[in-house]
């Protein structure tokens, strides 16, 4: 089996697969009868790679796999094809996040108190259901409480093979959309107390309700009220002046 035939079904191979494949994977494509060339598939892949490098697509290796993707410059104008509503996260769900992959493995109440704040519980369970944190262990101390760490399914979002390819927390800005670039850092708050917490809820700011009143209606109703005391006014000098005539 030539090198050409063995790139061409790698290559469909990763097309055609909805998730990255692992190189044993890319072994597997070969049958016992007809084995690829020790060392062929790798080959493949470099070979794939180089020819990604003017196109609009890159072949890149995640924690999972490798995988085909979209390149960063051309990006804008093929997400015009996925219609469904892009999900967006609160700051307080990204900074959870930042903190337990920077942090890991964290406990609950660490997060809390780097926060400032009670973690609420949705937050926690949106992310385990997204794939992107799992329970790793639990800190031995009494209460067990659980560690948190980031998932496979976090690096292969966010581009990642390995956890020390996360960027430098001195390089990252601001908690924005999600998006790959992992641009959100956790704020830093002064630590408090876990056992009195503030939740999410509790640091809302209070509903203000606003007078859409007119201002010429407000005048007008201010004068017949200025009105009004004047002339209570005027009615009790008068009984008051009558009674000490008496």
């Amino acid at each position: 089996m030539d090198q050409t035939l063995i790139t061409r079904i790698v290559e469909a191979a990763l097309m055609a697969a909805n998730q990255p494949l692992t190189l044993a994977q890319l072994h597997g494509l070969f049958s016992l009868d007809e084995p690829a060339p020790e060392g062929s598939v790798e080959r493949a892949l470099e070979l794939l790679r180089e020819q990604c490098e003017d196109r609009g697509v890159e072949l890149v290796e995640l924690a999972s796999g490798f995988r085909f993707q979209v390149k960063a410059d051309v990006h804008a104008w093929v997400a015009r094809l996925w219609t469904e509503r892009q999900t967006k996260y609160t700051r307080a769900t990204l900074e959870t996040l930042a903190l337990i992959a920077y942090r890991q493995p964290i406990t609950r109440g660490e997060i809390e108190q780097v926060r400032g704040v009670a973690v609420n519980s949705n937050i926690i369970k949106a992310l385990e259901e997204r794939e992107w944190i799992r329970v790793v262990g639990h800190r031995d101390v009494p209460g067990k409480p659980a560690l948190f760490g980031t998932t496979r399914t976090f690096l292969d979002y966010f581009g990642l093979k390995r956890l020390d390819e996360l960027p430098p927390l001195s390089e990252l800005k601001d908690i924005g959309e999600l998006e790959p670039q992992l641009q959100f850092e956790p704020e830093a708050k002064e630590a408090l107390p876990v056992g009195n917490l503030p939740t999410e809820d509790d640091l809302a700011p209070e509903p203000v309700a606003v007078d859409e009143t007119p201002d010429d209606t407000f005048d007008a109703e201010h004068e017949e009220d200025t009105a009004s005391i004047t002339e209570t006014e005027d009615d009790d000098a008068e009984t008051a002046s009558s009674e000490q005539t008496q």
